[in-house]
């Protein structure tokens, strides 16, 4: 199961985006909840005049068989005090659906970053216990930071570290609780600031993509390298991420 943690920037959602535009994926459901935003558009993958007056709401299930990949877009913030309960149906449904394994993209506020973590890439990633016995050493292959834990008490003492993710939405929350469900999850985030996150969003897409291959590449995320070239398919609907243009009339 691959999904976005609705954090900063909205970077995760936007590189769920690439995914499912460019892997053609077929929608297989909804994930019904009363813990986010409820919210209703047009199909934002619309490749003809055809499909476009399909509907699509907040909370929307894709799939591709071939690839054993299912994937969960969000696209509404959550109702506040909502982020436990939302995470415990998720888990369940995980649990239930028999997901192999869950991989959630996110992304932290740039400007909280301590001095470790301003050295090197902007991206990061955490494993549950469970999953890094299984892929632990390919994350040493492939060069990529974990996470650091910074001082729970800055400038009183540097001995009680602790995860934080500032602007990172549920991510600590479904982290720390798959730890303990005894889960195989894998967290991979960007640093950023908000603004235009299309460059973001693409640099996550290819550090996913180094690790599960769900397109051909010879990017580097890692290096920050951020040709994302043409591997991508950008969806119809980010044409309108910064609204429409201004109307004439007010002038």
């Amino acid at each position: 199961l691959l999904q976005p943690a609705v954090s900063v920037g909205n970077v995760g959602q936007l590189a769920i985006d690439l995914v499912i535009s460019t892997l053609d994926m077929t929608k297989v459901g909804y994930f019904y909840t009363d813990c986010l935003v409820p919210m209703v558009g047009n199909n934002p993958y619309a490749t003809a005049e055809e499909n476009s007056t399909e509907l699509s709401i907040n909370a929307e299930v894709y799939s591709l068989p071939s690839k054993k990949l299912v994937v969960l877009q969000i696209r509404s913030p959550f109702i506040k005090n909502k982020y436990r309960p939302f995470c415990e149906a998720l888990l369940s449904w995980v649990k239930g659906s028999r997901c192999a394994r869950v991989v959630v993209l996110s992304s932290s506020h740039a400007y909280q970053r301590d001095d470790e973590q301003l050295l090197g890439t902007p991206l990061r990633y955490l494993l549950t216990p469970d999953l890094e016995k299984a892929v632990g050493g390919l994350m040493q292959e492939l060069n990529w930071k974990e996470m650091e834990k910074v001082a729970a008490y800055p400038g009183i003492s540097d001995t009680d570290k602790v995860l934080h993710i500032p602007g990172g939405g549920i991510t600590k929350l479904l982290f720390t609780e798959s730890c303990s469900k005894g889960l195989q999850m894998a967290v991979l985030l960007k640093f950023c600031s908000e603004g235009d996150n299309i460059p973001d969003a693409f640099v996550l897409v290819n550090y996913l993509n180094e690790w599960l291959q769900l397109v051909k590449s010879e990017v580097s995320a890692s290096n920050n390298s951020t040709d994302c070239s043409s591997q991508w398919k950008i969806p119809s609907s980010w044409r309108l991420l910064f609204g429409n243009g201004l109307p004439p009339a007010l002038f």
